[in-house]
């Protein structure tokens, strides 16, 4: 009888060792993101979306000139889906401009990377990038449906 209840008590402290290494395993990872003025920037204030959910939120101007935040990985995903919208001010030959950017792309794997949201094309394009290892982000042009402004 002693050794039904020793192999029981065995055979349940197992169990829970095993669901607690799953679900430490599918506990999300995390990524960072930097955004960071350009010397042309007045203001900027900037959303980044995975798989259409808004995951953070980046306000900039003269006074804060780089903002970093660390991002959760949906559970149990590797590659997701990313757009980045935002208003971008700038002063052009003497003139404040404002720009509204944004594209979207595919993060593949960005566990533990640092990735910077980077504009370009006279500030209209706006995506993520890993300097140091540029497969994790792929990028592709226009604008991210996501970042549409609502019409009423």
């Amino acid at each position: 009888m002693k050794s039904k209840r020793a192999f029981f008590f065995s055979a349940l402290l197992l169990g829970c060792a095993l669901q607690i290494a799953q679900a430490q395993s599918e506990l999300p990872g995390t990524f960072t993101v930097t955004d960071e003025r350009a010397s042309e920037e007045i203001s900027e204030v900037s959303r980044l979306y995975l798989d259409g959910n808004l995951v953070a939120t980046f306000r900039l101007g003269l006074s804060k000139s780089r903002e970093t935040k660390t991002i959760p990985l949906p559970a149990g995903r590797y590659d997701v889906d990313y757009a980045l919208c935002g208003e971008i001010t700038i002063m052009h030959n003497g003139h404040q401009e404002t720009h509204q950017v944004s594209s979207e792309g595919q993060l593949h794997h960005p566990e533990g990377h640092t990735l910077d949201a980077v504009g370009s094309n006279n500030f209209t394009d706006f995506f993520l990038v890993d300097y140091n290892d540029p497969s994790v982000a792929t990028h592709r042009h226009g604008r991210a449906a996501v970042c549409a402004s609502p019409s009423s």
